[in-house]
Formats: structure tokens, C-alpha cells, sequence
């Protein structure tokens, strides 16, 4: 198992890091085919061979996914388009 751990700290209020998370997540879905749904503050990401979360706190967005065996070779490009899509919906 590969994990992408990105920890990204913010200084939007809750709404705004809801809809950070939700951009983000929207994004990785329609790029990776991966489906998500919010339990509370969580958003939680699952499709064949992912898993993984987006946890927000009051100064924090952390994204954690499990890569299984045939989405390791897309690992550095999955986190590159995290890191770049947090760059773009974070104004810290």
C-alpha cells in the first residue's frame, strides 16, 4: 500500500474549508473516478484500489489516501494535483 499524506494548514473560517474540501474533492473525482461523501468534518474518498480522507480543523486540511498496487505509478501525479489544487483554493 502507498499513502499520500498532505497536511496543509489555513486560515478559513469552517464554511470555507468545507468548500475548499469540497472543490478538492470534486476535482480528484472527476480526474480519478473517485467517489466521496462528508461524515461531519470528514470527507471520505473510496473507489477500487483508493481510500483514504480529508479530515478539516480549525487550522488545518489533512488528506490522507491508500493507493493500492495499480494506482502506485499514479501516486506522484495524484499528489502533485492535490498539492496544486489546495494552492489554488487556499488563500493562507
Amino acid at each position: 500500500m502507498s499513502v499520500i499524506d498532505v497536511r496543509r494548514p489555513h486560515t478559513l473560517d469552517k464554511e470555507h474549508a468545507r468548500q475548499a474540501a469540497e472543490t478538492l474533492a470534486r476535482d480528484l473525482s472527476s480526474q480519478f473516478d473517485v467517489h466521496y461523501q462528508w461524515e461531519g468534518d470528514q470527507l471520505k474518498f473510496k473507489r477500487s484500489g483508493v481510500k483514504g480522507h480529508l479530515n478539516i480543523t480549525p487550522t488545518e486540511l489533512h488528506i490522507r489516501l491508500e493507493l493500492g498496487m495499480m494506482l502506485r505509478p499514479f501516486k506522484s501525479r495524484i499528489e502533485q494535483e492535490i498539492h496544486s489544487q489546495l494552492d489554488q483554493i487556499i488563500k493562507a
